[in-house]
């Protein structure tokens, strides 16, 4: 699999996109940590368009959905569209309800939404499609009956693939490990984990791995820590663990660098470089994967453009436009895929700036 590169100038401006993001979010956050009365609250930064778009990611303050908002706040000036995020602060299954209410009350155009679980904002994305919004998916995915697309990072499959492989090549094909996780009920994780058991069970290079526990960190950098404490604790033999979360691997990473398992224990799953790099100079982490968040977003805010223009209905073999990057096809299922992931150690992790 060929991966892409990406110039400097690229992602610093990519950095200081999500920087930006980062600032709207801020102004979110101490909206909505009010009362229930601010639920409404939002952060634009919109162009004065007529249209408007406004993304719901799991949780705010998180540094991975930071870049892909920077991604989305580009793409949504760009396409002229208002830009506003709302959310919660912590990831649940209901927690983003609130905020689906109210974007409908207020006519949003088109809502952007990773999940946190995907059937639990059903009823609330039901009514804004009923109001006339359109609803596109990303990171992580809905019950597919409750939007016109998904919008996913790459194929799943692709990534459990590369996951349990570079586990496999670090612990020398031999041995326990586990899965440190986001939340129970994300679409996206528990898809690659599906996987990566199946890898395990099913193909003899991987015959000498068994995968002794799962267990969740909810997308919070302190939980996360405190579950990797624990799962070393409880499997003293344990060889290594896999996290399909940024949030997950770098408190994980965190805690082993300062622990008796550095060097002993391999670590691998789904990073941001600026997150990781120091952990692997340090010998910490040998190697992780990702793809460009930034073009998630991206992505994300073109195909809401396209589903208001009607350009596609979210129908197999619709296309449209992502502005710099291109065109992109709706496969089955209404999933339009954004590209492969890269894979980053010591010898290329300075190159990448996100």
């Amino acid at each position: 699999m060929e991966f892409p590169t990406y110039t400097r100038g690229r992602t610093l401006r990519r950095a200081a996109a999500a920087v930006a993001a980062l600032a709207t979010v801020t102004l979110v956050a101490s909206g909505c940590a009010l009362t229930a009365a601010s639920d409404d609250a939002s952060s634009g930064s919109g162009s004065g368009g007529t249209e408007s778009i406004a993304f719901v990611p799991k949780q705010l303050n998180n540094p991975y959905t930071d870049v892909v908002l920077g991604g989305g706040e580009s793409a949504s000036k760009a396409i002229g569209y208002d830009y506003s995020v709302v959310g919660p602060l912590e990831a649940s299954a209901s927690s983003q309800v609130t905020f689906l209410n109210t974007l409908t009350q207020q006519g949003t155009n088109v809502i952007v939404i990773a999940a946190n679980d995907p059937d639990a904002v059903g009823p609330a994305l039901k009514e804004a499609r009923d109001g006339g919004a359109k609803i596109v998916a990303f990171d992580s995915d809905t019950n597919p009956d409750y939007r016109d697309v998904f919008v996913s990072q790459v194929e799943a499959k692709d990534v459990a693939l590369i996951q349990i492989r570079q586990m496999s090549e670090q612990i020398g094909g031999q041995g326990d490990i586990a899965i440190l996780s986001a939340t129970a009920n994300a679409t996206n994780q528990n898809e690659w984990i599906k996987y990566i058991q199946e890898e395990v069970d099913t193909n003899p290079d991987y015959a000498g791995i068994t995968i002794v526990s799962t267990v969740y960190g909810d997308d919070d950098d302190a939980k996360s820590f405190q579950e990797a404490q624990g799962l070393l604790q409880a499997n003293p033999d344990l060889k290594g663990i896999i996290s399909p979360t940024t949030v997950g691997i770098a408190a994980t990473a965190r805690y082993l660098s300062t622990s008796e398992y550095k060097g002993k224990v391999a670590l691998t799953g789904l990073g941001l470089p600026n997150e990781m790099r120091e952990f692997v100079k340090d010998g910490t982490v040998t190697a992780f994967a990702l793809w460009d968040p930034a073009q998630l977003g991206e992505v994300a805010a073109y195909a809401g453009q396209a589903l208001v223009d009607g350009t596609i209905t979210g129908e197999e073999g619709d296309t449209f436009t992502a502005g710099d990057l291109g065109e992109r096809t709706v496969g089955a299922d209404g999933i339009v895929i954004v590209g492969p992931p890269t894979e980053f150690d010591a010898d290329n992790i300075d190159d990448y700036d996100f």
